[in-house]
C-alpha cells in the first residue's frame, strides 16, 4: 500500500484546508485595484500595487521562516498560527478608512499565506511518499488556486451588484473561522513521517552536506533553475494580479466581465494541476517546466494584440494552463533534490524566492506603467518569462 493511500484521510483534510487558505487571496484578487481608485482616490499604479508588494515580501519571508521552523515547532502549530493572522483580515478590508489599513491587512494576509500554505505543502509531501509528490502538490495547489479563482469571480459579481464594500468580503470571515477550526480540531502533525523516511535512506539528496540556502537559491543547477523560474512565475502573476483588472477596465470592460477573465486564469491553474501534478511524477520535469514558462510568456505577450472578451478569456485560459504545468512541478522537483530532513528548509528557501516574485513583479509593473505604458509592462514581463524558460532548458538536468 502506498503512503498516500494509507494517509488519505489526513491528506484529504489538508486539501480542504488549503482551499480555504487560497480563498483568502481570492477576496481581493479582482476588486482591490477598483477599491483603491473608487474609495481612496489612488490612481498611480505603484501606489495601487503597494498592497501586492507588501503581501509578496511578507509572504516570502514568512515562507522561509516557516520552512526553518517546521521541524522545531511543528507543522500543525504553524498552520494554526497562520489562521490566527487571517482572522482580522476581512474585517480590515470592510472597515478600513485609509489605504494604510489595506497595506496592513496585506501584511497579515502574507503571514497567513506563508504559514498556512507552507504548512499544508510540507505536510502533504510528508504524507504522500516519494512516488506521489507531484500528485500531492497538484492536489494541494489545485485546491488553493481553484479557490482563488472562484472567490475572485464571486467577489466581482457581488461588487458589480452591491458595490466593492462590504458585501464581497463577508465570505472571508467564514473562510477564516472554518479554516482555523478544521486545523485545531482535525489536523494532525506529520513530522514522524519525515523521520521514518530519513531513516530508510531511500533519498539520495544533492544538498545533504552543503548549504541548503545557497544550493536552493542558485548554486545547484537543478535547484537553482527551479528557484529562478518560481520567482519569475510569481513575478508575472504579481503583474497579472495588479495590472490585468486595470488593463481590462481601461479597455472598457464591465467589472463583472473583468472578474470572469481574471477568474479563468487561476481556475484553470487550479484545475489543471489535478492532471499536471501526477504527470510530473511520470514525465521528466525539465520539459514540463520550460514548456509551461514558454506558454506563460507567449500568452502574456499576446494580451497586447487582442481586443474582444473571448480573446482575453482564451489567453487567460492558456496562461492558467502554462502555470498549471509548472506549479506542482516546482515543489516536486525541489523535494526530489532535497534530503528528507532538510526538505522543509529547502521548500522554505524556494518559496522565499518564488513569492518574492510577487513584490518584484508588482513594483516593476507599477514603475513601467507609470513611466512608460501598460504595453511596455506586458512586453517586459513576457520577455522575462520566456528567458526563464530558456534558463531551465540550458541549465537543468533532465531527470524525472
Amino acid at each position: 500500500m502506498t503512503e498516500l493511500k494509507k494517509n488519505w484521510r489526513q491528506f484529504s483534510l489538508l486539501v480542504i484546508v488549503n482551499a480555504f487558505v487560497g480563498a483568502m487571496i481570492g477576496l481581493e484578487r479582482t476588486i482591490l485595484p477598483e477599491l483603491a481608485e473608487s474609495e481612496f482616490g489612488i490612481k498611480a499604479n505603484t501606489a495601487i500595487f503597494s498592497f501586492i508588494i507588501v503581501f509578496g515580501i511578507t509572504k516570502a519571508l514568512t515562507n522561509y521562516f516557516a520552512g526553518a521552523f517546521a521541524n522545531k515547532i511543528g507543522r500543525r502549530n504553524l498552520l494554526i498560527i497562520g489562521w490566527l493572522f487571517a482572522l482580522p483580515f476581512p474585517f480590515i478590508l470592510i472597515y478600513a478608512n485609509d489605504w494604510s489599513w489595506i497595506i496592513f491587512a496585506n501584511i497579515l494576509l502574507g503571514i497567513n499565506q506563508g504559514l498556512a500554505w507552507s504548512s499544508t505543502v510540507v505536510m502533504k509531501i510528508d504524507l504522500a511518499g516519494q512516488k506521489n509528490r507531484g500528485l500531492a502538490m497538484g492536489l494541494n495547489e489545485s485546491a488553493g488556486y481553484l479557490a482563488v479563482g472562484l472567490v475572485a469571480y464571486f467577489t466581482a459579481e457581488i461588487a458589480g451588484d452591491y458595490g466593492v464594500r462590504p458585501y464581497p468580503f463577508y465570505m472571508g470571515i467564514a473562510f477564516a473561522i472554518i479554516g482555523l477550526l478544521l486545523s485545531i480540531v482535525f489536523v494532525k502533525d506529520t513530522h514522524h513521517h519525515v523521520v521514518k523516511e530519513a531513516k530508510s535512506g531511500k533519498n539520495e539528496a544533492l544538498i545533504k552536506n552543503s548549504s541548503v540556502f545557497w544550493n536552493t537559491t542558485w548554486k545547484d543547477k537543478n535547484l537553482g533553475s527551479v528557484t529562478q523560474a518560481g520567482l519569475i512565475n510569481n513575478l508575472n502573476d504579481g503583474m497579472m494580479w495588479g495590472l490585468l483588472p486595470v488593463f481590462l477596465l481601461g479597455k472598457g470592460f464591465e467589472l463583472a466581465d473583468v472578474g470572469k477573465i481574471v477568474g479563468i486564469y487561476p481556475i484553470v491553474w487550479g484545475l489543471g494541476q489535478l492532471f499536471t501534478g501526477k504527470l510530473s511524477d511520470i514525465l521528466p520535469k525539465k520539459p514540463m517546466l520550460y514548456t509551461g514558462m514558454f506558454l506563460q510568456g507567449l500568452s502574456i505577450l499576446a494580451f497586447l494584440y487582442v481586443e474582444t472578451f473571448w480573446a482575453f478569456a482564451g489567453l487567460s485560459f492558456l496562461l492558467g494552463l502554462g502555470t498549471a504545468l509548472v506549479y506542482p512541478t516546482f515543489m516536486a522537483a525541489i523535494a526530489d533534490y532535497s534530503n528528507p530532513i532538510q526538505r522543509a528548509n529547502a521548500i522554505g528557501v524556494f518559496r522565499l524566492w518564488r513569492d518574492m516574485g510577487y513584490a518584484v513583479g508588482a513594483l516593476l509593473t507599477g514603475i513601467l506603467v507609470d513611466y512608460f505604458s501598460e504595453d511596455i509592462s506586458l512586453l517586459t514581463i513576457s520577455l522575462l518569462t520566456l528567458t526563464s524558460g530558456f534558463i531551465i532548458m540550458i541549465r537543468m538536468k533532465n531527470k524525472k
